[in-house]
């Protein structure tokens, strides 16, 4: 048993690792990764590596391609506009759901999520400020009580966490402006939902078109490349 527990742990952190690695762009976007190399580069064996490939392929951000192997997931355009089209619907109807149920246990942990973003944006920490912010915006969704909006947010928050390393890189940023979600709590914590709605809308596409210009760019750079589709 003591056996199984270190084995599931080191998987668990290989996945952390990995996904840091991806994330970071030490390992771009498109590039071939295999579990032989992967087990050298990190020094274990290969049974916890595959284990963590197969969680990151879970989350979505690695994928198999036909006749090519596994590769680290390329977002195209047309995926980010996808991507952020279903966010919109999903968080105006999570808050929609959830707006006459905020009680203090929400508001105080919406504002300890924004103060552990802001903390991670204050210490240059791209990778965990990446995480503190899907944090924040996590918790109208854990709040609903609906699990198939639940799941449906999993589902994309590794996307997300992809979208957002390459929108940094588009800005020549290491992390969201420490202002960006000051307007997005502060509605969260008001008394108007249309206002709130109002702002998720316009709090999503901030800087989305400057990012998607930026990986079109690369697509142009890079024909035939895979999209999070496949």
């Amino acid at each position: 048993m003591t056996g199984m527990i270190k084995r599931e742990t080191m998987g668990a952190q290989l996945s952390s690792l990995l996904r840091a690695a991806i994330l970071s762009g030490e390992f771009e976007p498109g590039e071939a990764v295999t579990e032989t190399a992967l087990s050298l580069r990190f020094g274990v064996s290969r049974g916890p590596m595959r284990e963590a490939m197969r969680h990151l392929m879970d989350e979505g951000l690695l994928v198999t391609v036909p006749y090519t192997g596994t590769r680290v997931l390329r977002l195209t355009s047309g995926d980010i506009d996808d991507i952020y089209s279903m966010r919109i619907c999903l968080e105006v109807f999570a808050f929609e759901q959830i707006w006459d149920r905020r009680d203090d246990s929400f508001r105080d942990a919406l504002r300890a999520r924004h103060a552990t973003l802001l903390a991670a944006i204050d210490a240059g920490d791209d990778i965990r400020s990446i995480d503190a912010e899907l944090d924040l915006h996590g918790l109208a969704y854990e709040t609903c009580g609906n699990g198939i909006l639940l799941s449906s947010w999993s589902g994309i928050r590794a996307r997300l966490q992809l979208y957002w390393a390459e929108h940094h890189r588009a800005h020549g940023i290491t992390g969201p402006k420490r202002e960006s979600h000051d307007d997005y709590v502060r509605l969260a914590l008001g008394d108007s939902c249309a206002r709130m709605t109002e702002e998720i809308r316009a709090h999503m596409r901030r800087g989305l078109d400057k990012t998607m210009a930026f990986v079109a760019s690369l697509e142009a750079a890079t024909p035939g490349s895979e999209s999070a589709k496949q």
